[in-house]
């Protein structure tokens, strides 16, 4: 048995929980095993219409498209399907997809009759969840951790992680929304309301606005949380990190430059505010160095930054933060 880690994609469930709704046939595809390199990782998923239409993506190019004809002939005669792609020698030529790995999947049709409420209550990441598909191809819900025997695939489903950025200007507006594509909870605070609202931020982001004292204050996510520090200004931005330094955050990165990080280093030091290998832990400059200029650009290499250190932390606790998915051979 293996341990795969993954970044649920939430769109594929809500696509199963409104077909059911609809009563529309979908062919759910998921890749459960790969060995050298492929694509696409391990839990990737897709969900094949009818009509020729696809939600999520198993790789895309040749692959999906053979995955694809599978999951057509299963949703004429109601069948599911294993399948084993090698992806090497004339293998994707045409679409140059030569990786020289080979990736193992299941077509199941029909999935949508589970029922809206099970895709839905998967989609709705509150709380760790699991679920699978047993040797026999049914899709269920395992009984306990340990019920292995009978499973092809076995997935579990977490919250996201949670993003909190400190300040609601153009480099938050610009954060953002991207991080929400990206799965992240986010929650921006800003002591000024006539900016941190969603005329400037997407519906999905979380607003806290207040004193900066209260703000500080906020209760800590049960999740593991990743901190951004992006306000006004040099003394906003040292108000938020004397507080947020000693917060657990699984990562803390803070705008400015090098000849800043070390100003405030020297004076949180000296004032023991915080001690100098708690300030190493901050990075400041934010983002990887990617020559940005543009606020998106800035905002592009500061993602980066935080996607790079969640795989770090998916990869040590092996799918705490985000999914487990475990292939059963």
């Amino acid at each position: 048995m293996q341990a795969y880690d993954l970044t649920v994609n939430e769109s594929v469930f809500q696509t199963l929980a409104a077909a059911a709704r609809r009563g529309e046939s979908v062919a759910l595809g998921i890749i459960t095993g790969a060995v050298g390199s492929s694509p696409q990782k391990i839990g990737a998923k897709a969900i094949f219409h009818a009509d020729r239409r696809i939600t999520g993506t198993l790789g895309g190019g040749c692959l999906e498209a053979e995955a694809q004809r599978l999951a057509l002939q299963s949703l004429r005669d109601g069948q599911p399907q294993a399948f084993e792609l090698v992806l090497d020698h004339d293998f994707g030529w045409d679409d140059g997809l030569i990786c020289g790995g080979k990736v193992i999947g299941v077509i199941l049709p029909d999935a949508q009759k589970l029922g809206e409420g099970f895709w839905s209550e998967l989609a709705w990441r509150d709380a760790a969840k699991a679920w699978g598909v047993k040797q026999d191809f049914s899709i269920a819900r395992p009984a306990s951790a340990l019920d292995h025997p009978d499973w092809r695939y076995l997935e579990t489903i977490a919250p996201p992680c949670a993003l909190w950025i400190a300040g609601s200007g153009h480099i938050a507006q610009a954060v953002a929304p991207l991080a929400l594509q990206l799965d992240f909870a986010v929650t921006v605070f800003d002591d000024r309301p006539e900016l941190a609202n969603h005329d400037f931020f997407p519906e999905g982001v979380n607003l806290c606005t207040g004193d900066w004292g209260a703000l500080c204050a906020a209760p800590f996510s049960t999740t593991p949380t990743f901190g951004l520090i992006v306000t006004r200004g040099h003394k906003h931005d040292a108000l938020v990190l004397e507080s947020w330094i000693h917060r657990p955050f699984q990562f803390l990165g803070m705008i400015g430059s090098a000849r800043k990080a070390r100003t405030i280093t020297e004076h949180f030091v000296k004032t023991k505010i915080a001690t100098a290998e708690e300030m190493a832990r901050v990075a400041c400059p934010v983002g990887i160095r990617i020559q940005s200029q543009s606020v998106m650009e800035i905002a592009v290499s500061i993602l980066a930054q935080y996607i790079e250190q969640r795989a770090e932390l998916v990869s040590g606790t092996r799918g705490a933060a985000t999914g487990k998915s475990e292939l059963l051979r």
